[in-house]
């Protein structure tokens, strides 16, 4: 089980392309797919958002919470310099490329959305600080449902965006309140075993896999039309979001370590609740092509950015033990 864990998280961006590319090959070359993938969308998309949400409060130790408690300040700093930089960033690489519509929308909910649970694991590969990692992703993920409709309702405006109620609502059922059930299931029943933090860490990858999955079976004829500079407005999301957690972690005075982790956190954003609320909230479901792509572009680049610090910290290690010896 831990082998199959390690397999599925260090190759991760391999098993999405898998997964992805087989249901676009299904979307495009199938022409009885659409009826079937839309029926997954109607009855799958929730229940495995809410499964990988449930597998997360699994997985987060007791011990976060104390360190919530206690480390308040640098936590909540992170969280607000998501949300406070991330959906501005979206909407000014909207508005100075000039996307329209569905586009505009999806760039924007990439912005809007909590931090992606992909970003505690590369901050291990990064030697990044995780406890940090993961307090600042479930905050961020718990507050979605006050802060997520908000910003869409400011940004997209109410007329063109979502009901913020509604968004509230089915963000409170299948993003915060399950996380907080695993939790406190996790507390009260005194589950510590290795064996159930293996399944839940499984269980929570493979559900977003997923949902990114039938998101792009969904949009495999349109994603045809994916152009040029749609997927260079993402890259430049994705770099700036980099840059800004860099900056942030610059300004709160953070150690090398909660540095890497914070970077990692406010440029991977998890497309897939962002999916999951462009098919829920939009009639076209063209709006879920900007947070599926995002999807593979900030794993790629949060893969590659990892692995540079991995290598970093090991040749500096391997350094030092030369000249200690």
């Amino acid at each position: 089980m831990h082998r199959f864990r390690g397999i599925l998280e260090r190759y991760l961006i391999l098993w999405l392309c898998c997964s992805s590319g087989a249901f676009l090959i299904w979307g495009q070359s199938d022409p009885n797919a659409a009826t079937t993938l839309n029926l997954l969308k109607e009855y799958t998309m929730q229940p495995a958002i809410m499964l990988a949400m449930f597998c997360v409060g699994i997985l987060i130790p007791v011990e976060e919470l104390k360190h919530v408690l206690s480390d308040w300040y640098n936590v909540l700093f992170g969280t607000l310099t998501q949300y406070a930089t991330m959906p501005l960033l979206a909407y000014t690489v909207a508005e100075l490329m000039g996307f329209q519509d569905t586009t505009r929308a999806g760039i924007i909910l990439v912005g809007c959305v909590p931090g992606a649970m992909a970003s505690n694991i590369l901050t291990l590969t990064a030697r990044g600080n995780v406890s940090y990692s993961i307090c600042v992703t479930t905050l961020s993920t718990i507050l979605s449902p006050i802060a997520v409709p908000l910003l869409l309702s400011l940004l997209l405006k109410i007329e063109r965006g979502p009901e913020p109620l509604a968004v509230f609502t089915d963000l409170l059922r299948t993003v915060a309140l399950p996380v907080l059930a695993g939790f406190g299931l996790k507390v009260r029943l005194k589950l510590t075993s290795e064996r159930l933090t293996e399944v839940a860490a499984i269980l929570a990858n493979l559900m977003i896999l997923w949902v990114i999955a039938v998101a792009i079976g969904l949009n495999a004829d349109r994603l045809r039309a994916v152009t040029g500079p749609l997927l260079t407005g993402l890259l430049a999301l994705n770099l700036a979001g980099y840059a800004a957690g860099w900056l942030s972690g610059r300004l709160q005075r953070l150690d090398i370590a909660r540095q890497k982790a914070l970077i990692l956190e406010v440029g991977m954003q998890n497309a897939g609740v962002g999916t999951m609320l462009a098919l829920t909230f939009f009639e076209d479901t063209t709006t879920a092509i900007p947070p599926a792509v995002y999807t593979f572009g900030c794993m790629l680049t949060g893969t590659l950015l990892a692995s540079i610090w991995h290598w970093l910290a090991t040749s500096r290690k391997d350094a030092d033990e030369n000249v200690s010896s």
